[in-house]
C-alpha cells in the first residue's frame, strides 16, 4: 500500500509518500481499498506539531475514507467484500488501503460518488453533534457560523437550512456570493469587518442563538459576546494557532493567552452556555456515531444534504492539499484521491 507520512513537524514539504505491506483485517475488522480520503485542519495541526492527540511523529494521519471493502475479518456480519463504504479512521486515513472496525463502515448508495462520501464523516458528524444532538437548532434560530465556506461550515449551513434556521456566516468577501446561493442570510467579511459588531447590527442587538467557532483565541470571547439569552456556543478547533505553514510557538502562546475564561456564575446570570466538541475523542461511542451517520446518510440520499467537494489531490500532492487548506482557498471539502 501507499501512505502519506508526516516525516517531522514542519511545513507541507514534510509530507512524504511511502510504500508498505497491505494490512490484514483483524477480528471484527474490514479492509477498504480507498478511493478518496478527507483532509481536515486537525491533520494540518498534526503536521505542524500542534495537535496533542496525533500519534508521535513520524506518523500517518487522516480521519475518513471512502472505498470498496476487499477483505473481511473473522466475525464480521453485515459487511461483505465488494461493498461500497464510507468510514471513520482514527488516523491512518492518508492511505490507499485501511483496516477499520466493521462498525465504523457505513454502506454507500450506488448513486453517491466516493469523493462525496469521503466529504461526509468528519464534517457532517461534527456539525450534527453541535447543531442537532446538542444544540437542538430550531426554525427561526439565528446561527453564527465561522469559516462558513469550510467543510464543517458547509455541513452546518445545510443542517440549518433543513431545520429552518437563519445563518450568519463569516468568510472572505470573494466567497460571499456562493455562500448566499447556499442559503446564508448574512455574510460577514472577517478580514475587514468586526464580526461581533456586525452580529449586533444584524440582530438588532439581540444576538444569536448558536455560535460555531473553530478559530480560537480572541474569537471565542467575541463569539460568546454575540450570544442571545439562552444562547449556546460550540468550540471545536483553534485554527488561529496556525497562521503560517510552519509551527510558531509565539502564535500558539498568543492564542492561548487570548482564550477567555468562562465562570459559572456569570454564565448562569447571562443564560449562556459553552460546549467543547472533539470528534476524535468520541471513537469509543461507535453506537452513537453509527446512528448519527445513518441519519445523515438518509438525508444525503433524499437530496436534503449535498456534500460540497472543492479540490482533490493525488497522494503525491498531499502537501499542496495542506497548503490549499491553510491558505483558506477552499470552498467545501479538500480530498486526497489514492
Amino acid at each position: 500500500m501507499r501512505q502519506v507520512w508526516i516525516t517531522r513537524a514542519g511545513g507541507p514539504e514534510v509530507l512524504q509518500v511511502r510504500e508498505a505491506a497491505d494490512p490484514e483485517p483483524g477480528a471484527g475488522e474490514v479492509r477498504i481499498r480507498v478511493a478518496a480520503a478527507g483532509v481536515n485542519f486537525a491533520d494540518v495541526l498534526a503536521r505542524m506539531g500542534l495537535y496533542p492527540d496525533a500519534p508521535p511523529l513520524p506518523a500517518v494521519v487522516g480521519y475518513e475514507v471512502a472505498g470498496v471493502v476487499d477483505r473481511v475479518g473473522a466475525g464480521v456480519q453485515g459487511v461483505r467484500e465488494g461493498d461500497r463504504v464510507g468510514a471513520l479512521t482514527r488516523f491512518g486515513g492518508y492511505s490507499d488501503v485501511v483496516c477499520v472496525h466493521a462498525g465504523q463502515a457505513t454502506p454507500l448508495p450506488d448513486a453517491l460518488s466516493f469523493q462525496a462520501a469521503a466529504a461526509i464523516p468528519v464534517n457532517y458528524l461534527t456539525a450534527w453533534i453541535m447543531l442537532v444532538h446538542l444544540g437542538n437548532v430550531q426554525a427561526g434560530d439565528r446561527v453564527l457560523v465561522h469559516a462558513a465556506a469550510g467543510g464543517v461550515g458547509q455541513a452546518a449551513i445545510q443542517i440549518c437550512r433543513w431545520r429552518g434556521a437563519e445563518v450568519i456566516g463569516t468568510a472572505s468577501a470573494a466567497k460571499h456570493a456562493r455562500l448566499r446561493e447556499a442559503g446564508v442570510a448574512h455574510c460577514i467579511d472577517y478580514t475587514t469587518q468586526d464580526f461581533a459588531a456586525e452580529v449586533k447590527r444584524i440582530t438588532g442587538g439581540n444576538g444569536v442563538d448558536i455560535a460555531l467557532d473553530a478559530v480560537g483565541g480572541e474569537s471565542f470571547r467575541k463569539s460568546y459576546q454575540c450570544l442571545a439569552h439562552l444562547g449556546r456556543m460550540y468550540v471545536f478547533g483553534v485554527s488561529s494557532f496556525a497562521p503560517g505553514k510552519k509551527r510558531s510557538i509565539p502564535a500558539a502562546l498568543r492564542g492561548l493567552m487570548q482564550m477567555p475564561r468562562f465562570s459559572p456564575i456569570p454564565m448562569m446570570n447571562a443564560n449562556r452556555g459553552v460546549h467543547g466538541v472533539n470528534l476524535g475523542h468520541l471513537w469509543h461511542r461507535t453506537d452513537l456515531l453509527s446512528r448519527m451517520q445513518t441519519q445523515i446518510m438518509a438525508l444525503v440520499n433524499d437530496g436534503t444534504f449535498t456534500p460540497v467537494v472543492d479540490q482533490t489531490f493525488p497522494l503525491e500532492r498531499a502537501g499542496d492539499a495542506h497548503a490549499f487548506l491553510q491558505d483558506r482557498r477552499n470552498f467545501g471539502k479538500v480530498l486526497l484521491t489514492p
